[in-house]
């Protein structure tokens, strides 16, 4: 009787990502809970920063939730991650220090298949780290698109409705919305409102 062995198990990274309102955390819920079904080991991650809708859960803004471990950095992340982990799920990767591609490439060079949402662009529609450097060194990326809530067109900028010089501020409906490129304007955040 032949030995049937196990192929080798090669870790690798896939990034989601575009603008607010697009379906990225709703993505990264669908892809856990399949690999949940599979009886994968799966542990959650998302930055201490985002506690808008849950201290210990992903949530997305059409409310599908999956539990969640809140760290304060990618160094912290990789010290949670288990040996038995076969599939770490992070949300939220623009709020996380440049250390992140280096965390995703540890976890995945030990095996680990390393999901990342998060924004690729900031309200000005410069790129977003460090999203950028997880997107050069995946190996699957998936770019998703809200609809402009101006002009019905696939929208994949994150338009802030609010005057504020912070590239940073979390919030959601009503600071910011969904904008396609004739629609987005950059300059809108930096106009005080009377």
């Amino acid at each position: 009787m032949d030995v049937v062995r196990k192929a080798p198990y090669y870790g690798w990274i896939e990034v989601i990502t575009g603008s607010m309102f697009s379906g990225k955390s709703e993505e990264l819920i669908r892809r856990l809970r399949r690999a949940q079904i599979a009886r994968q080991h799966v542990q959650i991650f998302k930055p201490i920063v985002d506690d808008r809708f849950s201290a210990d859960q992903i949530v997305s803004h059409s409310d599908m939730r999956i539990a969640s471990q809140n760290v304060p950095s990618s160094d912290a992340l990789i010290s949670r991650v288990d040996d038995e982990t076969e599939v770490v799920g992070i949300d939220e990767g623009q709020f996380f220090d440049a250390n992140l591609p280096a965390a995703c490439n540890t976890l995945a060079g030990r095996g680990k298949r390393v999901i990342v949402a998060g924004l690729d662009q900031d309200y000005l529609g410069r790129p977003f780290e460090p999203m950028p450097q997880l997107l050069a060194i995946a190996e699957y990326i998936t770019k998703t698109l809200a609809i402009c809530v101006v002009c019905g067109d696939p929208a994949n900028h994150t338009q802030r409705l609010v005057a504020s010089s912070d590239r940073v501020l979390v919030g959601a409906t009503g600071l910011y919305e969904a904008r396609c490129r004739h629609c987005f304007d950059p300059t809108l955040a930096s106009v005080e409102k009377v």
